[in-house]
């Protein structure tokens, strides 16, 4: 349903590097960097985009998870952020009132976002 997402960053190189890391586990990668517009996905067709902030004042957190293809890579994700500074929201673990088989892990990136990693398969 959703063919693209883009987020407006403070400092887009911060941003990229966390982004750069934290999308790894999960088979991610930058796929297209226009400079300071930078879209993510799997080869060919990015389908999340970090840029400059040119709109608004003020934060409005925004909510982005992440599909992963496994629990390990739920937990790859969320070692790999944290060690990249993110402020750690809620470890890894099952989430059963979303439904029984919900795994994800939240952290912060650099602009103050909630970003997640889900795995909805089970073990």
């Amino acid at each position: 349903m959703i063919d693209h997402v883009a987020v407006q960053c403070g400092d887009v190189a911060a941003s990229a590097a966390f982004f750069d890391r934290v999308l790894e586990p999960l088979g991610g990668q930058r796929v297209m960097d226009l400079g300071n517009v930078i879209g993510y996905g799997v080869p060919p067709k990015p389908d999340f985009w970090i840029g400059p902030r040119a709109t608004g004042t003020g934060f409005r957190e925004a909510h982005l998870a992440f599909l992963a293809p496994d629990r390990a890579a739920v937990r790859e994700f969320f070692r790999v952020a944290v060690e990249s500074g993110a402020e750690a929201l809620h470890e890894p673990r099952l989430w059963p009132e979303y439904h029984p088989t919900y795994y994800g892990g939240f952290v912060r990136d650099p602009d103050g976002n909630n970003v997640e990693a889900v795995c909805h398969r089970p073990e």
